[in-house]
């Protein structure tokens, strides 16, 4: 079963296989409750009694495992329960809500109306639950391919696991688009890692939102299924179920009883099966052969590099350290001094936090150089393959990969003691001027003179109007050149004499101080203009602070102004506008029906929730409403303007605070499902209908489809929970996640508005 006993601790040479949610162990089966077959309402199962349920076929089961880090932790999942598999071989592969864990006293339960629910004992509420109150379910299943199912009367499947994966696929599950396999968390970098089908029908490894490092398939179309076969192939099939892709393990057709293909923890997807002669699991394909190539597969634990065996190991150049779990960082921050590059032959380096870096063509000598002139480069890397591509970090966080076949120079800067008096500089004086003499007069020089001014000031003309057009073609080459190039996505630092070039001299206003502006590759960008007196140092650190900041609903810092009293920032370019101007346009609004208005709100709370929570420091917003949250041309939310409170002097970490992040959410939330504004007290009015039955009264009516009422409760419940006046009730922005994507439950929110007393003052007079 998936119960208990003791996980042993992660060693340094420890296999991908081995990770904390991939061992179960079993204890004696008399102490044991063991449920096979049919699983009725009512059931549970519970840490403290060992319970399991169990398939017909007795290889899987159902159960409680503990983490070896996390003490008194447990997470409940699917294992294999096979007697033909050592206890210590019976891996996971399947973990209800992936990372959720719960106390010793905790329960699994199929309720009475059908729901599967994970309730924790030290929380006191349920923290993962099915969904399937309404779906008439009436009993559950472990099946003999290890998919656990929740029937209805007609023996209809209404739920399964299999649609809900972990990081393991089992012959017969399939991958849609949308669905993602997700390595389990090993450290702080590794569970970045994820498997799924793109858009365009591709299988794709991913580290973190964007960053790809292996593609399976060829683009096709969208409704494309990935999937395992019992005689060990991965396929992917179109909705003809037309073979278009294929892979095919060591061992494919031969007679293997047990198979599964994982995204492990180290970045890489395997596939497995089990070796009935040497009782193990063994590997019989991978997607990526080198497992150098795997995207921050050494995280921040150095630079990758194979050893003689051919396995990779992790080792840190920068510095001398036997700690395995320390981190590497480059030692480079802004030196008082000087500083020195250090060079590092076939080394292929690359920044991960962020992930991206400046790209430019130079030579070998100028990549260095240009790393060397930049403050905040910290390293440069050189493609010595002919393509002449230099790539500059601005991040300590970087890792890479070194072997003698790898054809890039890295140059790493590093702060060194300042020189003394430079023995080899020669001061030259200045040479005597000679004698200034005098010459007489005389007509024919006069013409002379006169006849060369003319001839003179012509040509000036002429290389001056030259000059203004080579200035302008440099300006827009040289803003090109720092927005092409593969990946190319670092800040880039523009004169204010360049953005007027790329904004036609700030003639398209889209907003209050905001303009749109052009890039020379015809990329439209938003160019907002901070008026006032903001002093440069803290306007430069807030920026850098800014343009690390990487998430999909998080509107992109392209780059930024600092020139005189000039301060303006250059963002990416949201083709539809502010939530705000379709709430207020009586045709626009109508295309905000349910569904969008609460994909908004999440998208919303997960752009917050990585601002409190993902980013190397905390990041408040400062200012979140619907003007600042802004629509793309698939009308997925992005939030803008975040952070930008840090640049004025006068504000407080205390007035911008998550508390505060948390409030500006709820209140937006209730502006978004209702469309309201001129109601005085909106949260007030919006929890009297509440309190009194009528939530559809706060719906939106220019919403003609009406609400989902279950979703209408959740945004209403968790916005009510946002706007109490007591800040220490409110919840975090990633319980407000996880209550969105209906992951938690909530409890009935207390009144959230607190009023004192109106204190009647006696009459004196009497």
């Amino acid at each position: 079963m998936c119960l208990v006993g003791t996980l042993y601790m992660l060693k340094r040479d420890m296999s991908p296989l081995d990770s904390p949610f991939l061992l179960c162990f079993s204890i004696g089966l008399s102490l044991l409750t063991v449920v096979v077959g049919q699983i009725p309402l009512g059931s549970n199962l519970s840490v403290a009694e060992n319970n399991f349920w169990v398939s017909s076929n007795g290889d899987f089961a159902l159960g409680f495992f503990d983490l070896p880090d996390q003490p008194n932790q447990y997470s409940i999942g699917i294992c294999f329960k096979s007697d033909s598999i050592p206890v210590a071989e019976r891996k996971v592969i399947w973990v209800a809500g992936v990372d959720v864990t719960v106390g010793n006293k905790s329960y699994f339960q199929l309720s009475q109306n059908g729901e599967l629910f994970l309730f924790d004992s030290v929380k006191g509420m349920a923290v993962w639950t099915s969904q399937t109150s309404m779906l008439s379910v009436v009993s559950a299943v472990l099946r003999d391919d290890g998919n656990l199912v929740l029937l209805n009367s007609e023996k209809d499947v209404r739920w399964q696991s299999f649609d809900t994966p972990s990081d393991t696929l089992l012959p017969g599950q399939t991958l849609s688009v949308f669905q993602t396999l997700r390595a389990a968390s090993r450290n702080s970098t590794s569970s970045y890692f994820s498997l799924y089908v793109n858009a365009s029908g591709q299988l794709q490894l991913r580290w973190e939102s964007h960053v790809i490092y292996w593609t399976g398939g060829s683009p096709i179309s969208s409704n494309v299924t990935a999937s395992l076969t019992s005689s060990g192939a991965l396929q992917l099939r179109d909705h003809r179920l037309k073979l278009v892709w294929s892979v095919f393990g060591q061992d494919h057709n031969d007679s293997v009883k047990y198979r599964f293909l994982r995204l492990d923890v180290d970045g890489n997807l395997r596939l497995y099966s089990w070796a009935e002669a040497s009782h193990a699991w063994r590997s019989v394909w991978q997607a990526v052969e080198n497992q150098c190539n795997v995207f921050a597969t050494c995280g921040q634990r150095g630079i990758c590099a194979l050893t003689s065996t051919g396995s990779s190991d992790c080792k840190c150049p920068f510095k001398v350290t036997t700690d395995y779990n320390s981190k590497c960082l480059v030692p480079y921050q802004q030196c008082q001094s000087n500083s020195n590059m250090m060079v590092y032959k076939h080394t292929n380096l690359y920044g991960i936090y962020p992930p991206e870096d400046s790209v430019i063509l130079t030579s070998l000598q100028q990549c260095e150089n240009f790393c060397v002139n930049d403050p905040h480069c910290t390293v440069a890397t050189f493609t010595n393959d002919g393509s002449g591509e230099c790539r500059l970090k601005r991040t300590q966080y970087v890792t890479g990969y070194s072997d003698a076949s790898v054809r890039s120079i890295s140059f790493v800067k590093r702060c060194s003691d300042p020189l003394a008096v430079n023995p080899n500089l020669n001061v030259v004086s200045p040479a005597h001027s000679p004698p200034i003499q005098s010459y007489k007069h005389c007509i024919p020089c006069l013409i002379g003179v006169s006849s060369g001014t003319l001839a003179v000031f012509f040509v000036f003309q002429l290389v001056f109007g030259f000059f203004i057009y080579k200035r302008r073609t440099a300006i827009r080459k040289r803003v090109l050149l720092a927005y092409t190039g593969h990946n190319s996505k670092g800040l880039i630092v523009l004169s204010f004499s360049e953005l007027k070039d790329l904004t036609g001299n700030f003639k398209c206003q889209m907003g209050p101080k905001m303009f749109k502006g052009t890039l020379p590759n015809n990329q439209p960008v938003a160019i907002k203009d901070l008026k006032g007196n903001i002093e440069e140092r803290k306007f430069r650190s807030v920026v850098s602070k800014i343009g690390n900041i990487h998430h999909k609903n998080l509107v992109k810092l392209e780059g930024y102004c600092c020139e005189l009293s000039h301060r303006l920032l250059v963002y990416e370019y949201v083709k539809n506008g502010s939530v705000e101007r379709y709430i207020e346009d009586s045709k626009l609004s109508k295309r905000l029906d349910w569904r969008k208005r609460i994909d908004i709100c999440l998208s919303v709370a997960r752009a917050v929730c990585y601002l409190h929570a993902g980013c190397r420091e905390f990041v408040s917003h400062g200012n979140l409403k619907c003007e600042n949250v802004v629509l793309d041309e698939n009308l997925e939310a992005k939030v803008t303007e975040f952070g930008l409170w840090r640049v004025n002097g006068e504000a407080s970490n205390h007035e911008f605070s998550a508390e505060k992040d948390v409030k500006d959410f709820g209140e937006m939330v209730l502006r978004l499902v209702s469309g309201c504004r001129a109601v005085e007290n909106l949260g007030e009015w919006a929890y009297k209908e509440w309190m009194e039955g009528q939530a559809e009264n706060v719906v939106d009516k220019a919403i003609d489809s009406g609400a989902n009422l279950e979703e209408l409760e959740r945004a209403l419940r968790v916005a009510f929970w946002c706007l109490q006046s007591n800040e220490f009730m409110r919840p975090s922005m990633g319980e407000v996640v996880k209550v969105l994507e209906g992951t938690l439950t909530v409890d009935p929110p207390p009144p959230p508005f607190f009023r004192r007393p109106v204190e009647v003052e006696e009459d004196s007079s009497e």
